[in-house]
């Protein structure tokens, strides 16, 4: 990918630099709850201030829909950047206006002001030129340091961005760099393991990858479809069995492009979800009753996985292989994220994954910082792995 970044920039020294971060925090009572997104931008705006930039950071925060929605106000983050930061940051009530002017003309050279959340314009969604004018007439640069914001065509993601120089931020670019290596110019050979519970909401990832990968592990609910399109007795396992026939489709895809799709040879089943129920280890193609659920790969399928990493030099990871938050059923992932875990610390693996549930597997097998990168961008993570242009990367491209 060749896109613009901050080692890009003339000299910043005066400048007022418009930031987009996502600040799209867990709060509680008002009170921010995690605080990762916070810190990921922290690079970014130091890089700034060193530069002698001011830096006015936009965000949103949840879903206003174009009103003003004091519970959604971006307020509540100032004590929290504050303190990480360890310097001031000043709050304007809105994010365009005068106030908005005056605030960032009255701080000093390396100050940091938070504007309030942008969803609150009805322009922001709709990519308004109207309103990322009056956005562009607050400062000199634009930064995008959201890639997980990437995915929408607003005005504070895209817009802005043919408004003013535009550069990609610390944290954008280690994303981009980190999904390049996975997909774009990747180390041979490459496997995917892809997870979840269905395949409609998947099938533009899947047929974009079979594209791309040496080998596809299909797991999780999904793999049950496909097992399913194979005349494997599933039992009761949640499946869309309507969706065999494009299970079908992606089979004769892969095989046709190359792709090795490795699907479980055997598999953990039980009659309920539930933490200690009794489970037992199935091989595929044995009967199965109507109450049996297939649960979590079994130790077959693990066996092979871990094989097909060690023989990998690139993983692109979404999506676990089980029901991974209720024991036993994290078996399978919990195993498979070790190995590729260490594979990465030992260097001889490029390991990245992301998703929500992905995200979560990982930290709840204690790995997630030992893989190469974990990307926390939801929705820009899935349409990026579909092979989808992301509008806010498309405006930083040179």
């Amino acid at each position: 990918m060749t896109f613009r970044t901050l080692d890009d920039a003339p000299a910043l020294a005066g400048k007022t630099a418009l930031v987009r971060v996502d600040f799209n925090v867990p709060m509680e009572a008002g009170k921010v709850t995690e605080d990762t997104r916070l810190r990921v931008a922290l690079p970014t705006i130091n890089k700034l201030r060193d530069a002698g930039a001011k830096v006015v950071l936009m965000a949103h925060f949840d879903r206003p829909k174009g009103k003003v929605v004091p519970s959604m106000s971006l307020q509540p983050v100032v004590d929290d950047l504050e303190h990480l930061l360890g310097a001031p940051v000043r709050f304007a009530s809105d994010c365009v206006g005068e106030e908005a002017k005056a605030m960032i003309a009255d701080i000093d050279i390396g100050g940091v002001v938070l504007l309030e959340n942008v969803r609150f314009h009805p322009g922001e969604e709709t990519n308004d030129p109207a309103f990322a004018a009056q956005l562009a007439e607050l400062g000199d640069v634009y930064v995008n340091d959201a890639f997980s914001a990437a995915h929408r065509a607003h005005a504070s993601t895209e817009g802005l961005a043919r408004l003013l120089p535009a550069y990609a931020g610390e944290s954008m670019r280690r994303e981009l760099d980190a999904l390049d290596a996975a997909l774009g110019k990747p180390k041979k050979p490459v496997i995917g393991i892809v997870g979840g519970a269905k395949v409609s909401t998947k099938l533009d990832l899947l047929k974009n990858l079979v594209g791309k990968l040496d080998r596809l592990a299909i797991g999780g609910g999904m793999a049950n479809t496909f097992l399913f399109a194979q005349g494997i007795d599933i039992g009761g396992s949640l499946a869309e069995r309507d969706m065999a026939d494009t299970a079908r489709e992606i089979l004769a895809e892969a095989k046709a492009r190359g792709c090795e799709i490795l699907l479980p040879v055997d598999f953990v089943v039980a009659t309920e979800v539930k933490p200690g129920v009794a489970a037992r280890p199935v091989v595929a193609g044995q009967p199965l009753s109507a109450d049996d659920k297939i649960l979590d790969a079994g130790p077959a399928t693990v066996a092979r996985l871990v094989d097909a990493l060690t023989a990998s030099k690139t993983l692109i990871w979404n999506g676990p292989l089980g029901v991974f938050e209720v024991p036993p059923f994290d078996t399978a992932t919990v195993a498979v994220a070790h190995h590729a875990a260490a594979l990465a610390r030992a260097g001889v693996l490029i390991a990245v994954g992301g998703g929500g549930d992905t995200v979560a597997a990982l930290h709840h097998a204690g790995v997630a910082d030992d893989m190469t990168f974990v990307s926390t961008a939801g929705g820009a993570f899935l349409e990026w792995m579909e092979g989808k242009p992301l509008p806010g990367v498309e405006a930083l491209r040179v």
